[in-house]
Parts: structure tokens; C-alpha cells; sequence
């Protein structure tokens, strides 16, 4: 497995670069007899795509999905699924001329020095968020083969700068929650604090700066028992996909850091029964203990970093005199990336859990089967 393959038995590789000619993903592992239908990845690609709104990069893509392989009489075949988009929008000429600048909290220095030079650096290549979109590709078939054992991935914009939306919604019904998130362009259920978050991204956007955020992610309807201790932990296989994300910073899972300035007696989540099942009466570890769900939702929180790519003339180093200078980046990016990548944040949960339950046996490898043996 190399650093672009994820997963053991939902294997998704993702290809592509920034300004190169597509964003691609093959996905290994599809349990064969799933309905495909192209219009669900299309409609979660349209979630991530850019220039949505003021709040996203003006980049013109139409994220167009093309499948190539995998799907027959639109039933997935068992064979490997492979889709990408065209890159349309591009314009390398500015990459080419700050080529010889080190971009602040920017990959170029570490690129550099990892592949010797010939790393493709047009928009940062395959450093970009723009290679998120092979990830909800896959993310959309791994949210429908979950949906067909009522477990519900849901993500929404939690903090945009220092506004935080520390509401604790109920989230019954998810149908609901998320037609009130597509309704916002910053993706906030939060419908009192919206105006409050724009006003962050639009004083950023107008000082030539960038603002991060957190996004809350919450999976309903996962079985109890799935994972494992040590290395085999849902939260540590959930961290390491969420950490392929471009611009996550951290993670937490339920109470996360505020567990530190607790009493176990606080913290401690009790066991009740509820209906003859055996729950929690709250939910601070985050639907998993012992790196093994409870039952309970899980639930994490991820910080998304500034967009590094501002208008504020910056310090930096020019490598062709070896000399500390001042430049400033031009080019068409994101003032908060918070908003896009909900989306993407949803669909990377949805691709480790789906491979956790293959991989437990949960889920078959062949799906609405017609056959009779």
C-alpha cells in the first residue's frame, strides 16, 4: 500500500493532480449488486466544488464525474470502480513564477526535499484540496451502502473563527438537518449565527486574509462491538483518514479536550437501559470506548486551518539568491475552506467505517444477491 491506497478491503487509490487533466479515484472492494446511480456522486461533487459562493475560490469547475469502470446495467460488478473529473480552470502561469518563493505554511520546502524537485507544484499538485474530490467520489458510494444498514453520516460547520455554534442538536432526523445545512452557503444548521460567520470570512476575505473553522461530524445507527484495541482503534483509523485532508489540524472525539478539565465523575458516561437496550445517559467519549463503538453516535470535531494562500504580502525565502525577501501570492483561492469540506469530512468517515465493517464481516461482499446456492 502506498501513500495514495486507503483501506483493506474498501480500497480507494486516488490519482490526479491540481492542474494536471483530472481528479480521479478506482475503488476496490465495491461489494457487487449495489444500484449505482452516477447523479448521487455528481450531487455530493457539486457540495465540494468551487465557486458555490463569495465564500469559495471563483476557480470555475464543473467537477463533472465520469465513470469508466465497475458499474454494469448501473449495478456495481464487484470489479474496480474507477471515476474522475477534468481539470478546466487552470491558469499555472502564476505557480510558475512564484516557483522560486517558499509559500508560508505551504508544502513547497517539504515537497522539495521529499521528491528532489519534480514534484508537479501547479497548485500545489497533489498537496491540493483540490484532490478532496476523489475522496467524496468514494465517500458517495460508501454513505449509500451504509444507508442500506441505516447507518447516516452527517457534518456541518461548527465554528467559523472565534464564532462557535455550542448548541447541541438533537439531529433526529437527519433528512431535516440537512436540508436546513444546504440551505446556508457556509453550511450551518445554526440559523441564528450564520450572519456572524459570514461577517468572519467576509472582514477576512476583505483584509486579503483567510479564517479557519471547525466542522462536527456525527455518525447515527453504528452497531456496537466494531473495532478494536491498540492500533486496530475506530477513533485511530478514523484520525488517520481525517488527517489526509488537506488543511485539518486537529481532531477530537466527543469531549475531547475538555476532558482534561474534568472529574471522572463528570466525564464518566453511565449506563442506563433504554427501550431493553443498554445505552448512555450522555455521550462524552464520543460513541467509542476502548477504540470499540459503544452504540452510542460517534462523534468528532475538526479543526480546519486558515487557507494559507492570502493576498497580504508575506516573508519568505527566495531560493535562487538564498535570501530573505517579501512576496505576496496571487492566484484564485479560498478565504475559508470550512464550508467545502463538510462534505469531504463526511465522506472519509464514511470510506473507514464502511472498510471497519468489511473487514468485521458486517457488511458481504456481494449485496442483493439474485442467486439461490
Amino acid at each position: 500500500m502506498g501513500d495514495n491506497t486507503i483501506g483493506t478491503f474498501f480500497k480507494v487509490t486516488s490519482f490526479g493532480e491540481s492542474h494536471g487533466n483530472v481528479i480521479g479515484v478506482i475503488i476496490d472492494g465495491t461489494p457487487a449488486g449495489l444500484d449505482f446511480d452516477i447523479k448521487v456522486v455528481q450531487q455530493e461533487l457539486n457540495k465540494r466544488k468551487p465557486g458555490q459562493s463569495r465564500f469559495s475560490t471563483p476557480r470555475s469547475e464543473e467537477d463533472k464525474v465520469e465513470l469508466a469502470s465497475g458499474v454494469f446495467d448501473n449495478k456495481t460488478t464487484g470489479a474496480p470502480i474507477c471515476m474522475w473529473i477534468k481539470n478546466e480552470d487552470v491558469d499555472s502561469s502564476k505557480y510558475e513564477k512564484m516557483r522560486k518563493f517558499l509559500r508560508p505554511s505551504q508544502v513547497d520546502y517539504t515537497a522539495l526535499k521529499k521528491f528532489g524537485g519534480f514534484e508537479d507544484y501547479r497548485g500545489s499538485g497533489r498537496f491540493s484540496g483540490r484532490i478532496t474530490a476523489s475522496l467524496v467520489m468514494a465517500g458517495a458510494i460508501a454513505k449509500e451502502i451504509l444507508k442500506k444498514y441505516n447507518i447516516s453520516v452527517f457534518a456541518y460547520t461548527k465554528s467559523i473563527g472565534t464564532v462557535m455554534d455550542e448548541t447541541n442538536f438533537s439531529l433526529n432526523d437527519l433528512s431535516e438537518a440537512l436540508e436546513l445545512r444546504e440551505s446556508s452557503p457556509i453550511r450551518s444548521i445554526n440559523v441564528s449565527l450564520i450572519p456572524n460567520m459570514e461577517e468572519e470570512i467576509d472582514n477576512a476575505s476583505r483584509d486579503n486574509d483567510s479564517i479557519g473553522g471547525t466542522i462536527k461530524c456525527i455518525v447515527k445507527n453504528f452497531p456496537v462491538g466494531i473495532g478494536g484495541p491498540i492500533f486496530n482503534g475506530l477513533e485511530s483509523n478514523i484520525s488517520k483518514i481525517v488527517f489526509s485532508v488537506p488543511a485539518v489540524k486537529a481532531i477530537e472525539f466527543g469531549s475531547g479536550f475538555k476532558a482534561a478539565e474534568m472529574r471522572g465523575s463528570v466525564h464518566n458516561d453511565p449506563w442506563i437501559i433504554d427501550n431493553g437496550k443498554i445505552k448512555t445517559s450522555k455521550n462524552d467519549a464520543g460513541g467509542i470506548i476502548g477504540g470499540i463503538s459503544t452504540g452510542m453516535p460517534i462523534e468528532f470535531k475538526v479543526a480546519i486551518k486558515p487557507t494559507p494562500s492570502i493576498g497580504i504580502p508575506q516573508k519568505t525565502i527566495d531560493l535562487d539568491t538564498m535570501k530573505e525577501t517579501e512576496f505576496q501570492i496571487k492566484g484564485k483561492h479560498d478565504p475559508c475552506i470550512v464550508p467545502r469540506a463538510v462534505v469531504v469530512i463526511e465522506a472519509v468517515t464514511a470510506i473507514v467505517l464502511l472498510d471497519q465493517l468489511m473487514f468485521e464481516d458486517f457488511i458481504p461482499r456481494v449485496l442483493n444477491t439474485q442467486q439461490n446456492i
